[in-house]
């Protein structure tokens, strides 16, 4: 059974979504009625409203007071064609003769709909019934109550007093107005008495006013009441409670008496009042909040305070409720043999009555109906036939009314039938919502399926929800989602289907935004909006000012993304707004322009309120120039100690004219304004007339007072002097007070004119004194002085520090600790401990004593310990230790002697490559600078790099101390080695020094870091060596010609080394080449440092072609020396000279 129910709740909820199309059959419903509650003029018609729609077209018949009322029968009243709107011409009738309670019936052949009970009234405004008011006497002080007792209106008057005059009388905190129409004075005044106090009632319907009599007050001043703590006057009663309908307005009050006023205040008893719903009138006395609710229910306590004390009052707070609307019962459309529900939920306090009616007949008289159960507020209707419809009333009530709600229940059969229009195109801006309707009807209820492109299923998920009425909800459309869908409704009795087309379209945006501007004036102003939108839709820009067109002037020039604002004038004040628009979407962006100048100085500058210390200065303001004034500075000059000169003295807020400036004595001022906006500050205003402050006593005393001695027996006490402002009169000097801070004895004391400092002589060294300056003038002392805190003079220590010890740490650190000396002999404020240092001699030996200079380090403060660094090894150390203050040092501690342990030592003094051959180097080295200890050795690594610098096998060689040169062989044959050597003593090795050279090779050696081919001087040298080959071989062909014959014979004798033999040919041989000048020496290639050549490929060298082997190479690479050959004597006389140069040879030294 409860799974059923669940069905048809759930059944019920989906049919209230549709509506019945009115082309097929159905019950009647009620459209449009008239309120409750209906109070006429009896000086116009009375509309009784009653429309409803359904088919057939429904019949209305009306009740009056319960019974059937025949209006054809009455000749004025009216019932309007095609409708139950009932017109009632009561104009010159008895209309107290319609009022009653009315009800309106529309029916056809398919069930019976009731409009509520409608209570017709007429409105009424009675006359003030005849009375004659005493005069109320009462004396000054006391309270007075006025009151008006208006006669029962319907709807009651609006109250209100007033004068003969027709003037409302004032109301305020001591004479205020209650809810019900009464006057009430908290306290009477003298001004009080007057004879036409009227109290008005307005009658709103009729718009008619009637007036009470007039009252008369006198109020006598003979025994007047004084002050008294407050009383309440209302309510009156010592408790009182509120009954309020939920829904409502809740209006409390709280009037009380006393002398002073009394205010009132209010609070919730052990809640908060709701800020949000909550309202004070009448000064503080009503409260007000609005749509009440039941947590508003509870104690709310009114508090009425004066200065003599306060009184409460608790006002308790009910709240009830007419019956209301939780779920009222909604139409039913079932198909044959279905079952459906109808829900009648309501709420109210107390709790209402539920009551069914069929047709508009109580559900119990009805027609028996086996199809059919009530449960409370809920009603089943099972396995419904055509021809079963019918219109179902609920009424709920309580004592505090009624709701009434139709439903009917229709029965139909019929197949899906479409309600949208077909082939609808939606449009719709990207990431908003898309709403594809499918409205359609059927009984049964259609079952409704959506399809994109008429074959993609579209099924309820994050991206689409398809509500009960069928509309296709897309959440968040995309430019993917365009496309065509169908709506396909289906009951058993058949299907219908309607399509539709969306397009998803970019949206409009404002891509650059115009900008505040601040234009001065004659300049012009640049707005820029540049805007994106979608292709397909037609945009429309607009710009506006103020929300309203542009100006009509030829210096606003719109552009298609911009506005420019020629000469800008005052009058183009205001906000601009960019506004893109199309047909689905538009935005906009605004920018204000202020059109600005400086203020004009102010004016009318006035001097009032003046006394000793203060004056008060008002001024008018200038034009503001169309930027407001943000403040004022106002200046002073005094003419008595800097004439001419202008000084701050206060800054005022804009909105300001006057303010109170305060003052200093013996100075005569003259002030001016200034006024500042967002552009800059005004001209100054004309100065205002002089004012002269009599003189006085000093304010103040100097600052910055301090005592520092400059002597050990004095001590010098200094202070920032005052101003001539300051000074407050003539007559200026300071009064110097000191003392020892460490001794009781009396304050002495010297007065100082014109200097700001005074040297107190004979002191002990370094005693605190205790010191204050007060300035005084001729009009008395300044204020009593602050003390300050001085030391007079320093001297220097006394003693040295004792017991100094020196711990070694290793060979290169120290720690030296000592006793401090005591605090009463150092004699000043201890800056710390100076430690002198000084190496001796080394423990090695043949180091001269003081050969190294002494060093000092100083330890700042109260220290008994310290670290000496960088100290060299296996050293003797001398160390003395003097404590320091600010006057100087004092005597030095004994000498302490420390040796220091031996260490690694220094790196190698050099290392050379001296000797190299083709597969050997020879390497010679000095020893360390600083041995730091004694030497045990050398230790030599070595390792080949080849030309892309990556390294070989490393091999280590050990050496005796003694031992600085080597010979390596079983190298490679023009390899370039590494070589790494570092010294040793029994602590380790030292630094390691590195050098490279190349085993001996046939050629100039190739640098690894320069081209020697490609330098100009190489190139250069080619070509000399060229040229004089290219000459040799001339002269060698012209000799061989003529049938000369070269003295080879004595070469190949002299020459015995097979190496250096002369190439010979068929008819002779060549003999050596010999060159008397000297040649440049190469630059730029890279050789061993003992200069020889290293050989490349080729076992030849430059020296092989000289005699005695003297070419060599300097350091940079270059040639010293020459080519030499031998010069041989001359043996043949004449023509005969020296023997021709070999040009194969020479040819062969540059292969």
């Amino acid at each position: 059974m409860d799974y059923r129910v669940v069905l048809l709740i759930l059944l019920s909820h989906v049919t209230s979504a549709f509506e019945v199309p009115l082309d097929l059959p159905q019950p009647p419903t009620i459209t449009l009625q008239s309120p409750k509650d209906y109070i006429f003029d009896p000086r116009e018609h009375i509309i009784i409203h009653c429309e409803a729609k359904g088919n057939p077209q429904p019949s209305f018949r009306w009740a009056r007071n319960g019974t059937d009322f025949d209006v054809k029968s009455d000749s004025k009243i009216v019932m309007n064609p095609g409708s139950g709107t009932l017109d009632i011409d009561i104009i010159g009738g008895k209309a107290e003769a319609y009022e009653g309670t009315y009800q309106c019936t529309a029916e056809n052949e398919h069930g019976k709909a009731l409009t509520n009970k409608i209570v017709i009234r007429q409105s009424r405004s009675p006359l003030w019934p005849k009375e004659r008011n005493e005069a109320m006497v009462r004396q000054k002080g006391a309270p007075l109550v006025l009151r008006c007792q208006p006669p029962a209106g319907l709807p009651p008057p609006v109250i209100f007093w007033m004068d003969n005059n027709f003037q409302r009388l004032q109301l305020d905190e001591r004479v205020s107005q209650a809810l019900n129409g009464d006057l009430y004075f908290s306290n009477v005044l003298p001004e009080d008495a007057r004879d036409d106090y009227i109290c008005y009632a307005r009658f709103p319907h009729t718009q008619t006013i009637q007036q009470k009599q007039p009252i008369s007050v006198v109020v006598l001043d003979n025994n007047p009441q004084g002050e008294r703590r407050p009383r309440i006057l209302l309510p009156s009663e010592p408790t009182s409670t509120k009954m309020v309908l939920k829904g409502v307005l809740l209006q409390l009050e709280c009037i009380a008496e006393g002398l002073p006023t009394p205010d009132v205040s209010w609070q919730k008893v052990g809640g908060e009042l709701p800020n949000n719903r909550m309202a004070l009138h009448n000064f503080g006395k009503i409260l007000q909040i609005s749509d009440v609710s039941e947590s508003d229910a509870g104690d709310y306590r009114c508090t009425a305070k004066n200065k003599l004390g306060l009184v409460h009052h608790v006002i308790k707070v009910a709240v009830k409720a007419a019956p209301f609307w939780i779920s009222a019962p909604k139409n039913l459309i079932l198909a044959p043999n279905e079952t459906g529900i109808l829900t009648c939920r309501v709420n109210g306090s107390p709790k209402p009555k539920i009551s069914w009616f069929v047709n508009g007949v109580p559900i119990e008289n009805a027609a028996a109906d086996r199809s059919r159960k009530v449960d409370e507020d809920t009603v089943i209707i099972s396995n419904v036939q055509i021809g079963s419809s019918a219109v179902y009333q609920c009424n709920a009530s309580n004592e505090f009314g009624y709701v009434m709600a139709n439903a009917f229940v229709s029965v139909l059969a019929e197949p899906p039938k479409m309600l949208t229009p077909p082939n609808q195109v939606y449009q719709v801006i990207t990431n908003r919502p898309a709403f594809l309707d499918c409205s359609s009807f059927g009984s049964p209820i259609p079952t409704i399926s959506w399809f994109k492109d008429g074959r993609i299923s579209i099924e309820n998920g994050d991206q689409y929800v398809i509500h009960e009425n069928g509309t296709l909800e897309i959440m968040v459309a995309q430019v993917l989602n365009t496309g065509k869908y169908t709506c396909v409704a289906t009951n058993n009795l058949g299907m219908r289907e309607n399509s539709v087309n969306l397009e998803v379209k970019e949206p409009t945006r404002i891509l650059e935004q115009p900008k505040y501007k601040v234009v001065q004036r004659g300049m012009s102003a640049r707005f820029d909006c540049k805007v994106k939108h979608d292709k397909s839709l037609i945009p429309i820009m607009t710009w506006l000012k103020d929300r309203g067109e542009l100006p009509d002037d030829e210096r606003f020039e719109v552009d298609s993304d911009s506005l420019t604002i020629k000469n800008v004038v005052e009058g183009d004040e205001g906000t601009y707004t960019c506004m893109m628009k199309t047909s689905l979407d538009q935005d906009s962006a605004s920018a204000v322009l202020t059109v600005v100048g400086k203020p004009d100085p102010p004016t009318d500058l006035e001097l009032t309120d003046q006394a000793e210390r203060s004056v008060q200065l008002t001024w008018t303001p200038g034009d503001e120039n169309n930027s407001p004034i943000l403040s004022f500075l106002v200046q002073y000059e005094d003419s008595l100690h800097h004439k001419g000169l202008w000084v701050n003295l206060t800054e005022v807020d804009g909105s300001k004219t006057t303010t109170q400036l305060e003052l200093s004595p013996y100075v005569y001022y003259s002030f001016r304004v200034l006024a500042r906006n967002n552009v800059g500050y005004s001209e100054p205003s004309n100065p205002s007339s002089q004012y002269r402050t009599n003189p006085a006593a000093p304010d103040e005393n100097p600052s910055n007072v301090q005592g520092v001695g400059t002597k050990p027996d004095n001590m010098v006490i200094s202070w920032m002097p005052l101003t001539g402002y300051q000074a407050n009169g003539p007559g200026l000097k300071y009064k110097v007070h000191w003392k020892r801070r460490d001794m009781d004895e009396s304050w002495s004391s010297q007065n100082v004119v014109d200097k700001s400092q005074l040297v107190v002589d004979g002191t002990p060294t370094y005693v605190p004194y205790e010191i204050k300056v007060q300035a005084l003038n001729d009009y008395g002392n300044g204020p009593d002085p602050e003390i300050a805190i001085g030391y007079s003079g320093e001297d220097v220590p006394l003693s040295a520090p004792e017991k100094v010890q020196v711990r070694v740490q290793d060979g290169t650190l120290a720690e030296v600790h000592w006793k401090p000396v005591n605090a009463s002999s150092v004699r000043g404020q201890l800056q710390g401990y100076k430690v002198t240092y000084q190496k001796l001699r080394g423990l090695l030996g043949g180091e001269e004593e003081g050969q190294q200079r002494e060093k000092v380090i100083v330890f700042s403060g109260d220290q008994s310990h310290g670290q000496i660094p960088d100290l060299q090894p296996f050293s003797i150390y001398r160390l003395s230790i003097k404590v320091l203050n600010n006057k100087g040092e004092g005597p030095s501690s004994s000498n302490q002697t420390f040796e220091t342990p031996e260490g690694v030592p220094g790196p190698p003094s050099f290392l050379n490559v001296i000797s190299p051959g083709l597969d050997s180097l020879s390497l010679e080295w000095g020893p360390p600078v600083n041995n730091n200890g004694r030497l045990t050795g050398y230790t030599l690594r070595y390792q080949p790099v080849n030309q892309s610098a990556e390294q070989g096998f490393v091999h280590e060689l050990n050496f005796f101390a003694n031992e600085t040169a080597t010979t390596l062989d079983h190298l490679n044959t023009s390899m370039l080695y590494k070589f790494y050597l570092s010294a040793r003593t029994i602590k380790g090795s030292g630094p390691t020094i590195t050098e490279e050279a190349f085993t001996a090779m046939d050629t100039a050696v190739p640098n690894r870091q320069v081209d020697i081919a490609t330098q100009g001087w190489f190139i250069g040298l080619m070509c000399a060596i060229a040229l004089l080959i290219l000459v040799l071989l001339i002269v060698c062909f012209i000799k061989r010609n003529k049938g000369g014959k070269y003295p080879v014979k004595e070469k190949e004798d002299a020459h015995q080394d097979p190496e250096i033999q002369p190439m010979k040919e068929d008819d002779g041989t060549f003999g050596e080449y010999s060159d008397m000048e000297d040649h440049k020496p190469l630059k730029g290639s890279r050789t061993p440092s003992n200069g020889t050549v290293r050989r490349d490929e080729s076992d030849d060298s430059l020296v092989d072609y000289g005699e005695g082997g003297d070419g060599q190479f300097n350091e940079d690479g270059s040639f010293i020396g020459q080519y030499s050959g031998k010069k041989e004597k001359d043996t043949h006389e004449g023509n005969e000279s020296s023997e021709a140069p070999s040009p194969v040879n020479a040819m062969n030294s540059f292969v």
